[in-house]
Parts: C-alpha cells; sequence; structure tokens
C-alpha cells in the first residue's frame, strides 16, 4: 500500500464533490486503485463508516477486503507509541480522549509500519496548538500525510466523460 485514506476523504467524497449519485467514476477509480494494491485503510476505519446508515455504509461493507488489519504486533508498538506522545503532549484533554478513542492513531500507526502515506482532510495545526491533528501527528512520527486532492494529483486520477 502506498497511500492509506482516513475516514473523512471518505465522508467528504460522498457528501460533497464526489457524491456517489453524481460521480460514481470516483468510485469505480478507487477500486481499481484498491485492486492495484495502491490504496487501501484499517479496519478501524471500516468500522467507523459501517456505523452509518446510507451508501457509503454499504460500500464499506461491500469491499471489506480494502480494509486492511491494524492488529499486528509492529501497529500495536507504534500505537503505543503514538498513544504516549498525545498523552504528553499539551493538549486539549477532551480533543485528546477523542482522538485517541477513533481511528486516526491507528491509521498512523499502520502507516509508518508500511512506509504509506495518509490521505486526510484535516489540516496541519499551528504549533502549541491545543487540538490533536492527523498531519501533525503524522510529522511528528514522519509519516507523510496529503489530502484528497494532493492524492489524486500524485496518481494522475482523471475523472473524463466518456464518449
Amino acid at each position: 500500500m502506498k497511500y492509506l485514506l482516513d475516514s473523512n476523504t471518505y465522508i467528504q467524497a460522498k457528501n460533497f464533490y464526489y457524491g456517489m449519485d453524481i460521480c460514481p467514476a470516483y468510485w469505480d477509480w478507487l477500486d481499481q486503485q484498491f485492486q492495484l494494491g495502491t490504496v487501501a485503510s484499517v479496519d478501524m476505519i471500516a468500522k467507523e463508516l459501517k456505523e452509518g446508515n446510507d451508501e457509503l455504509a454499504q460500500w464499506v461493507k461491500d469491499r471489506p477486503e480494502h480494509f486492511i488489519n491494524n492488529d499486528d504486533d509492529e501497529t500495536q508498538s507504534v500505537f503505543t507509541e503514538i498513544v504516549q506522545a498525545v498523552v504528553a503532549g499539551d493538549y486539549n484533554p477532551g480533543n485528546r480522549d477523542s482522538f485517541l478513542a477513533k481511528a486516526d492513531p491507528w491509521i498512523i500507526a499502520k502507516a509508518k509500519t508500511i512506509g504509506a502515506s495518509v490521505v486526510t482532510h484535516e489540516s496541519l495545526a499551528v504549533q502549541n496548538t491545543k487540538k490533536v491533528k492527523v498531519p501533525n501527528i503524522c510529522r511528528q512520527f514522519d509519516v507523510p500525510c496529503l489530502n484528497t486532492f494532493q492524492f489524486l494529483r500524485e496518481l494522475e486520477a482523471r475523472f473524463v466523460l466518456g464518449t
């Protein structure tokens, strides 16, 4: 895997610019990238997305192979390091606890162990922020992080009308 997708990339795509009803090519392209082994996500992201009661939840349920395990020893070890760093950081306790309870530290840990980039819609927070943000933790752990549009450009995605 070269890229691991955060849950917000799926949600934002579905709700806005790549709605499943207006841009099915995006979702087909994701399927192709999964088949090529370029893109994936982790089990914890699938768990979050399946909690919805919509077409995205069904899309995820239909594609269990797109979500890789994050319970291997190496990922567990990096996850523990991330938790320790976040707990030791000067973060807002509610934000910190929310971050740690979700899939965010898991996707970062898995990306670190397999040498992948994290794709997220979160933005890098200013230094000394009290919020825990995926791009900041990625930076702290030397994990590349980019947004959906950078990701699409890196992979030279093209969604064009056929003739």
